[in-house]
């Protein structure tokens, strides 16, 4: 018995004495010596001084057995090397470890990186392993903790064959350790990671002007800082302009005031408001700006520019606005730059400055007062900063001495008047076509944003 395996030694007659063949079987496997080798190599004679002769057998038989023989210690030795050469090749690894691994004690195969059989270690290490990621989903350890790393994210299988995973719909990469995004977002968005998404549309919306901490000017909607498990794993479709939907693959239509709408306290006698109007209001924006030394004159000769976003989430920035020491001179800069915006996404608007007081900034109220612009309206932007390389756009020299730091007050925009209108798509008096982004308005109204009464249906 060699390392688990029985041999035996046994003989096969030839039509010679010297084609008699003997065998070592060890297992399924067997190693033959020709008599003809044994004479060549072992003399079969009496034993010299201090050498010992094994007896192979003591009967001889040409018809039923092997001849009697003696055979030295050295041709046992041989005997037990070859046996020994048997029992190592029928007790190694399984498959040899594949090429993938060593052969260690017992028979176990110790596999390279990256090698195994069936998701486990060992075996004969004739399998891949896949990219491990933190799972999407598990089980709590004993400490109530979670996503722990697991091959694939537990979001898709492996393919021993090469090593990739190939994700469950709704996940992709390496590890099947992002989401992928509904549509690839209808190919009208991008797909953004949860720690790209923003609170709002503009950047005013967040830095509101209710505290100081919250007060300046930007562009661009707030990132917030986040450390959830899904910060940089979960992604979601941010849509172009004029497109919404979960996929991006619908349109959006015009936004109009409900005509039907009641104001409160509505008098249309009331000379508050505009003429012919009663007491309705539109919506005001209120931007100020506060130069560093309180000296509103620091800025004569600058140039800023303003961006407004419409309610389709179209972004328009204006011509450069020279700015005037003269606040009549400025009210006209800013209207003009404010209704030459294309697409007349700003129909109608009116603006009143006051620079009087340095310690009070320059105080512009900026008020929609056309159809187009009726209700809530995203807030303006402010573009302060320089843009005087080439290739920016557009040119301006930039606010240079505007207040950055302070204990009381910086620049902002606020909303002082909500106005009485509303805005809703399609005005809330008709249906908007997801394919088309037109409005079908409903019986009694028509317009762009169905928001033109033409006849009072009774039941």
């Amino acid at each position: 018995m060699i390392q688990g395996i029985t041999c035996m030694i046994v003989g096969r007659r030839g039509q010679r004495s010297e084609d008699d063949v003997i065998s070592l079987r060890c297992g399924t496997a067997s190693l033959a010596i020709s008599n003809y080798f044994l004479q060549s190599h072992f003399t079969q004679r009496a034993p010299r001084p201090n050498e010992t002769l094994l007896h192979y057998s003591t009967t001889y038989d040409r018809t039923d057995s092997y001849p009697t023989q003696l055979i030295n210690t050295k041709m046992m030795k041989l005997l037990i090397v070859l046996a020994s050469l048997v029992a190592i090749v029928h007790a190694a690894c399984p498959h040899s470890c594949s090429g993938h691994g060593t052969c260690g004690v017992d028979e176990v195969c110790t596999c390279y990186p990256g090698w195994g059989m069936m998701g486990q270690a060992g075996g004969d290490c004739s399998d891949r392993f896949c990219p491990y990621e933190l799972a999407w989903v598990d089980e709590p350890d004993s400490n109530g903790r979670r996503h722990k790393y697991v091959e694939c994210a537990g979001k898709g299988t492996c393919n021993r064959a090469n090593g990739e995973c190939v994700c469950f719909p709704g996940y992709e990469g390496k590890a099947c350790a992002r989401q992928s995004c509904p549509d690839d977002c209808s190919g009208h968005g991008t797909c953004e990671y949860m720690k790209d998404l923003t609170y709002g549309i503009v950047y005013n919306e967040y830095h509101d002007g209710s505290s100081l901490g919250l007060s300046g000017l930007g562009s661009g909607a707030k990132k917030l800082d986040g450390h959830s498990f899904g910060m940089d794993r979960a992604r979601a479709c941010v849509c172009d302009p004029g497109w919404t939907g979960l996929n991006c693959a619908d349109r959006m239509c015009p936004y109009g005031n409900d005509i039907l709408d009641v104001i409160p306290g509505y008098d249309e006698t009331s000379t508050l408001g505009l003429p012919g109007h009663g007491n309705e209001v539109p919506q005001v924006q209120t931007v100020t700006l506060y130069d560093a030394d309180s000296d509103n004159s620091n800025f004569n000769g600058q140039s800023f520019a303003i961006r407004f976003t419409s309610k389709l989430n179209e972004t328009y920035v204006t011509q450069p606005i020279a700015w005037s020491t003269v606040d009549a001179t400025l009210k006209s800069y800013i209207e003009s730059a404010l209704v030459s915006l294309p697409n007349k996404v700003i129909d109608e608007v009116s603006v009143e400055v006051d620079s009087s007081v340095g310690v009070n900034g320059v105080v512009i109220d900026v008020s929609f007062i056309g159809m187009a612009n009726q209700g809530k309206q995203h807030k303006l932007e402010v573009l302060s900063d320089a843009c005087n390389v080439p290739g920016c756009t557009p040119m301006r020299t930039g606010l240079l001495n505007l207040r950055s730091h302070s204990d009381t007050t910086l620049s902002t925009v606020e909303i002082t008047t909500p106005g009485s209108h509303n805005s809703y798509e399609c005005g809330r008096r008709g249906r908007c076509d997801r394919t088309t982004g037109l409005c079908t308005c409903f019986a009694g109204f028509t317009g762009e944003t169905c928001s033109i009464l033409t006849a009072l249906v009774t039941a």
